[in-house]
């Protein structure tokens, strides 16, 4: 993905900009028949501005929600102290929530079983979430279970958008959370 440099405010607000058009745009027709043309006119850019700062709207995909990465890594992180082995943290729950609208959009971007390339960022940002997480607490597992946590998440996650696991918000948050403290509590 080429980008201008991020404290460039202007850069900023067009990569916004893009990503908002293309949200709008993924409202009304799947991300596969969204073309750069709309994208640009509807964000108010040039053309040539587009691809300055991505190399295809698959990029542009990705970036816009990546959001949904730090979401999901924040999410499963939100509680403190000790943590309810049953319910997830409220945040876990809302994130799964926010999902909803734009679920087609993250679908086009993730496989069943948390492929696709929304699935490696998804994967790699929580690997590494974990790993810190885990040797902090000087775990000599922490690699496997980096592992394992991210792709349990990603599977999971990837496979509810996709209708394999027939469940709402909230009891695929209570479930996604119950694995993740099975993984971090096993020895």
């Amino acid at each position: 993905m080429t980008r201008a440099a991020p404290q460039d405010p202007r850069a900023a607000r067009t990569r916004a900009r893009l990503r908002e058009a293309l949200l709008a745009e993924c409202a009304k027709r799947p991300l596969a028949e969204v073309g750069v043309a709309a994208l640009v006119r509807r964000a108010g850019v040039g053309r040539a501005t587009f691809y300055v700062h991505y190399a295809g709207i698959e990029d542009l995909a990705i970036d816009a929600c990546a959001d949904v990465v730090r979401e999901a890594v924040e999410a499963l992180h939100s509680w403190t102290g000790r943590p309810d082995p049953v319910h997830a943290p409220p945040a876990l729950t809302a994130f799964f929530d926010s999902l909803t609208p734009h679920a087609d959009l993250y679908r086009a971007l993730l496989t069943p079983g948390g492929g696709g390339p929304l699935g490696r960022v998804l994967h790699r940002d929580l690997r590494a979430y974990s790993l810190r997480e885990r040797e902090r607490a000087g775990a000599a597992d922490a690699p496997l279970i980096a592992s394992a946590v991210a792709a349990t998440f990603a599977g999971v996650l990837a496979d509810w958008l996709y209708g394999l696991l027939d469940t709402d918000t909230g009891h695929i948050a209570d479930q996604v959370w119950q694995l993740l403290i099975a993984l971090h509590t096993s020895r």
